[in-house]
């Protein structure tokens, strides 16, 4: 029993450090869009990429101890587990949008960003929607 509380802690823990990474980079996105001064741009560049390559390491965590914690179950309550399926879906998700995370880091890196302020401020939502619902899946677990 003492080791799925820690298991959860850590995977809580690991979650909250990649989502807080994960909504602070579509607001460096935002500044690096709105900002007209080369240093400034350059200075961002730096941040985001420092950011990103930081918050990996947490999403890579999170889902080890996801796994681990489902590993301390039995395989029966795996399978009628309908909202651990939903929440994993909405994992899933998620990795992809810290995926594109990367292609838009590429894109700021040679100056070839082509989408407008207001883009990456509906961009910073996605994430927030995605925390509400694996939190209410995992918490309240409605089906």
């Amino acid at each position: 029993m003492m080791l799925l509380l820690w298991l959860k802690a850590f995977h809580i823990a690991f979650m909250v450090s990649w989502f807080a990474g994960i909504f602070y980079f579509p607001r460096l996105l935002i500044y690096h869009t709105q900002s007209k001064e080369n240093a400034v741009h350059q200075q961002l560049k730096v941040m985001e990429r420092r950011l990103l390559f930081f918050i990996t390491p947490f999403a890579i965590l999170t889902t080890i101890l996801g796994i681990a914690l489902i590993a301390q179950y039995p395989t029966e309550w795996f399978k009628q587990s309908g909202w651990l399926h939903a929440k994993l879906s909405l994992v899933f998700i998620l990795y992809i949008y810290h995926a594109y995370c990367f292609k838009l880091l590429a894109g700021f890196k040679h100056d070839k960003n082509k989408r407008s302020a207001t883009f990456y401020r509906w961009f910073n939502e996605f994430p927030v929607i995605l925390l509400f619902a694996i939190i209410i899946l995992a918490v309240v677990k409605p089906f």
